[in-house]
Formats: structure tokens, C-alpha cells, sequence
């Protein structure tokens, strides 16, 4: 079996969710405390593949770090990358891996899609 990989947010309720269910349903997987061990440019640009996303499209918007220093400005998706090695927290999350797969868990049930 493929590793499964959680980039978790201790604090968010969809990320114990999603960590929920996975110990409920005894899958193996690998916690990766994105927060405290941000992801590098290769990582983020890798996650971003396997998510078929655009860097902009993993921002979180309903963050007051958004809202107070991005929202409105015109920022190119190689901006969005750097922008997210540094400020974590506007990674939207869950993210669950697996081999070249990869889903953003909201909702939490999001991570029997690359289960299969």
C-alpha cells in the first residue's frame, strides 16, 4: 500500500476529522505538521500537481492573514508559492496524500476519493 500522508493542523476540526478516519478505519499514514515544518516550493509545487490546483486556489481566504494582506491584490500563482512556504497557515486544509494522488478534505469523507 501507497504511504498516506495528512499535512494536519492540530487546531482545525476538519483536519481531526480527517485524522479521525483514518485511525477509525486503521490506515497507515504519516502526520506532517505543515505549521511547525512548512513545505518547501518543490513540495508545494508537487502537492499542487498531484491536487490538479493552482497555487491560488489552495490560499485560504477566510484567514485574517488573507484578508489583511493579500485580499484584492493582484498575485501571480508564482507569487501564491512563495507567499505559502512562508505563511502556512494559508495552506487550506486538510491535505491527504497518497502516491500521485492528493485531495483537500473538506469535507473530511473527501479522503475515500484517493482511498480506492
Amino acid at each position: 500500500m501507497e504511504p498516506i500522508t495528512i499535512y494536519h493542523n492540530g487546531e482545525c476540526s476538519k483536519c481531526r476529522g480527517a485524522l479521525e478516519i483514518l485511525q477509525e478505519q486503521g490506515i497507515p499514514h504519516q502526520v506532517r505538521w505543515y505549521i511547525a515544518e512548512p513545505l518547501s516550493k518543490p513540495e508545494i509545487i508537487a502537492l499542487l500537481n498531484k491536487l490538479h490546483m493552482q497555487p491560488s486556489d489552495l490560499v485560504r481566504k477566510s484567514e485574517s492573514l488573507y484578508k489583511a494582506n493579500y485580499e484584492g491584490r493582484n498575485i501571480s500563482e508564482d507569487e501564491w508559492i512563495t507567499i505559502l512556504t512562508k505563511n502556512p497557515i494559508l495552506i487550506e486544509r486538510p491535505v491527504v496524500e497518497k502516491g500521485k494522488k492528493a485531495v483537500v478534505a473538506r469535507p473530511p469523507e473527501r479522503i475515500f476519493e484517493i482511498l480506492s
